[in-house]
């Protein structure tokens, strides 16, 4: 007789209630920081929320930068969601071959292409559920168009940036995205949801690098637990 497993649940452990010593730091830390880069924005370039849409998908595993490279031209031959829907697929992946990842993202974005045609009537929807009913979209995609296309704040997009950052900085112990961004909506004043990403991006980019973070030149080396330990 097969062994009966115990089915798993999804956690729903409320984030750390914060001692005030330690809400004093990370506010401190947070001010500062949008004190250090009151120009944050996202990166990618666009132009209406299918693009943003699409240059989203495609910077999966990849750099902004090239990502921008790519939808140069991308975005003169596409321009609906039509346009994605029907063209062939190989022809599409090709197109966005330097992206890497290129025939799963080919995949998504025709697949999303041809849902919001029939469910949207081919515009991007405007709501974190309906963003979600979207082929390959989860919760940090939804959130950066929602944000940068219509101005809906609905929370916090976790890239690999806010993680690292979010994690140095004492934020959060979580290793999931979704589990990361409840912490940090825990943490930061909801009218800074929409900026506080681009903020941790730009430190991580010019700071808290990845291999080798910059303690010296960083704003909140005093404020910051892994001061070192990198």
């Amino acid at each position: 007789m097969p062994r009966k497993t115990k089915k798993k649940t999804a956690s729903k452990k409320a984030p750390k209630e914060l001692s005030p010593e330690e809400k004093k730091r990370l506010e401190e830390v947070i001010r500062r920081l949008k004190e250090a880069y009151p120009h944050a924005k996202i990166a990618l370039k666009f132009s209406n929320p299918l693009e943003l849409l699409v240059a989203t998908i495609l910077s999966a595993q990849c750099t902004d930068e090239r990502v921008n490279q790519v939808t140069e031209n991308l975005f003169k031959k596409y321009r609906s969601a039509k346009d994605y829907a029907t063209a062939p697929l190989e022809e599409l992946s090709q197109d966005i071959r330097p992206t890497g990842f290129y025939q799963q993202k080919a995949k998504y974005i025709k697949e999303c292409a041809r849902k919001i045609i029939d469910e949207f009537g081919g515009e991007v929807p405007r709501t974190m559920e309906d963003m979600l009913k979207l082929p390959g979209v989860a919760r940090k995609t939804a959130n950066i168009v929602l944000y940068n296309a219509y101005g809906i704040v609905e929370g916090i997009p976790v890239d690999t940036h806010v993680r690292r950052l979010a994690q140095r900085l004492g934020f959060t112990q979580e290793k999931n995205p979704d589990k990361i961004e409840k912490d940090l909506q825990a943490i930061v004043p909801r009218e800074d949801w929409g900026l506080i990403a681009y903020v941790l991006q730009a430190h991580g980019r010019e700071v808290c690098k990845a291999r080798k973070p910059l303690c010296e030149k960083c704003v909140v080396k005093d404020l910051c637990p892994s001061k070192g330990k990198v």
